[in-house]
């Protein structure tokens, strides 16, 4: 089955564009094999396979969490390839991330959790110690309303169901103000209904600031319903490429069932 990689009527409102990206680990492993995407301005894109075929290292190549060994990705006009030091920095800023199993101190109040998008804006040692100013303080409020959490915004995070949890991962990725927003099984252990009342905050808050956004999806009927494009790899190459009514039982079945 050959993919569909490539759209240049796109690439002139183009986010990220990545070419013959691949990744190759110490140990011979080949988890990334040619990959070229274009993805534009303002699309959700759900990124489906099975596991071990490449997702989240595809996800974490993109603000070089991974590096890969071959390719070039071109974020907004840099090169994330080639970036170092102050400008890594400056496009990771840009770049929010939302994780499976949510990453927050659990300690902390669930507002200053949401503050720690903030610290890619303040200097070194201003930010090890948390002083994040008043301004930043109402943002951290005003984005917890928009993901219905204004009634918990003092909690421990640990007092927040796993829903509440991820919602709290997602308002700390849009208070970076992001143009990108990477979220990596983002409903990976949530139960369906949490699973529901996530991709929607996510859509919704995605939509209203004209976020682009490529989430990481077990659930091929939440990518269905969710997502904008769908994107499906297999083996570290992309095999599919599509509208959700594109996406057909006999191309899930290759992608998950076939050898």
């Amino acid at each position: 089955m050959s993919a569909v990689t490539d759209r240049p009527e796109e690439v002139s409102d183009a986010v990220l564009q990545l070419k013959d990206v691949e990744m190759t680990f110490p140990d011979g492993t080949q988890a990334l094999r040619g990959i070229s995407l274009t993805i534009k301005k303002g699309e959700l894109v759900s990124i489906i396979g099975p596991s071990g075929a490449g997702k989240s290292t595809f996800m974490r190549s993109l603000n070089r969490l991974n590096t890969p060994t071959a390719g070039s990705i071109v974020f907004e006009g840099q090169d994330v390839m080639r970036a170092r030091g102050k400008e890594l920095r400056e496009i990771r800023r840009r770049i929010g991330m939302v994780f499976q199993h949510f990453n927050l101190i659990k300690r902390s109040q669930t507002y200053h959790n949401v503050l720690h998008g903030r610290l890619g804006y303040m200097p070194t040692l201003k930010g090890s110690f948390g002083r994040f100013s008043k301004e930043d303080t109402e943002k951290a409020f005003e984005v917890l309303r928009r993901v219905g959490l204004e009634e918990h915004m003092f909690k421990r995070a640990d007092e927040l169901s796993g829903g509440q949890q991820q919602r709290v991962g997602i308002a700390r990725a849009i208070i970076q103000e992001p143009s990108l927003l990477l979220a990596d099984e983002p409903i990976a252990s949530l139960d369906p209904s949490s699973s529901e009342n996530v991709m929607n905050y996510l859509k919704q808050v995605c939509e209203e600031d004209g976020l682009t956004s490529i989430v990481n999806l077990h659930q091929v009927d939440f990518a269905k319903k969710f997502a904008h494009r769908i994107i499906g790899i297999k083996a570290g190459e992309v095999v599919f490429d599509g509208a959700p009514r594109e996406l057909t039982d006999g191309i899930i079945d290759y992608l998950y069932y076939k050898k």
